[in-house]
């Protein structure tokens, strides 16, 4: 049977809260919490013969039902046929992963507490949102900085480390800038994630997360997050490209 590691829950902890439950099971408390309420996203690690199971024991549908969200409808079925893997939402309401190495743990549950986390707002939501142009201006602005600077620029860019977490731009400046356009809470969680993957595997790379403003993340959020990454700012569209100028 797997083991989680010291190591490993030493990791998750340094932005989870973990407790050790029946079973060998892995009880995380994330940061991350619905949409709406105070109750903060809890996810289950249970290890396996081959592995580990990853979920949030179905709770993101029970808090949306109680909230009287609305789980068989079209856009929650569009959301969940949607899912990327190793993300799975199953008939019986659970959002699950299967990580076949420790090293999948961390940013698994991650991606299942995000997942929960969408299923909430998706099934709550009672009129869409009007989208924010901001990660257009970001991305306009960083072309033109790469353009100036004469360096390249990749979007959309899955990054070398577990979890196939993925970078809104990369720099190639020599200490390649990685830019996180962190348009949630969950978004500049996952900026975090990557910096601290890059720490652990010793990575070259400057994580910059950029928000909107500080409401659009969390104002407890953003400050936590200038201590694992190596940057986070709010946009300013006439400071940006000189800052960035700065960092090369």
């Amino acid at each position: 049977m797997a083991v989680i590691t010291t190591n490993l829950a030493q990791a998750i902890c340094s932005l989870f809260e973990v407790h050790a439950d029946d079973g060998g099971v892995q009880r995380v408390v994330t940061p991350l919490e619905y949409p709406g309420s105070n109750d903060q996203i809890v996810i289950r690690v249970r290890p396996t013969s081959d592995g580990f199971v990853i979920d949030e024991n179905g709770e993101a549908a029970f808090y949306a039902s109680l909230n009287g969200g609305d789980m068989e409808g079209g856009p929650v079925m569009r959301w969940a046929a949607e899912l990327s893997m190793p993300v799975q939402f199953t008939e019986d309401e659970k959002i699950t992963a299967f990580a076949a190495t420790e090293q999948l743990v961390a940013p698994y549950i991650f991606r299942v507490a995000a997942a929960a986390q969408q299923l909430h707002s998706i099934a709550t939501s009672r009129s869409d949102r009007q989208a924010s142009d901001f990660p257009v201006r970001v991305e306009s602005l960083i072309f033109e900085i790469a353009k100036e600077l004469n360096v390249t620029v990749e979007s959309n860019v899955e990054l070398p480390i577990a979890g196939g977490l993925r970078a809104d731009h990369v720099l190639g400046t020599k200490t390649p800038l990685i830019v996180i356009t962190a348009t949630s809470a969950t978004r500049l969680l996952e900026a975090e994630i990557i910096y601290m993957a890059y720490r652990a595997e010793r990575k070259p790379g400057y994580i910059l997360a950029v928000a909107e403003d500080q409401q659009a993340v969390g104002k407890k959020q953003f400050e936590r997050a200038n201590y694992y990454t190596n940057k986070t700012v709010v946009f300013n569209e006439g400071s940006f490209g000189q800052m960035v100028s700065q960092l090369q």
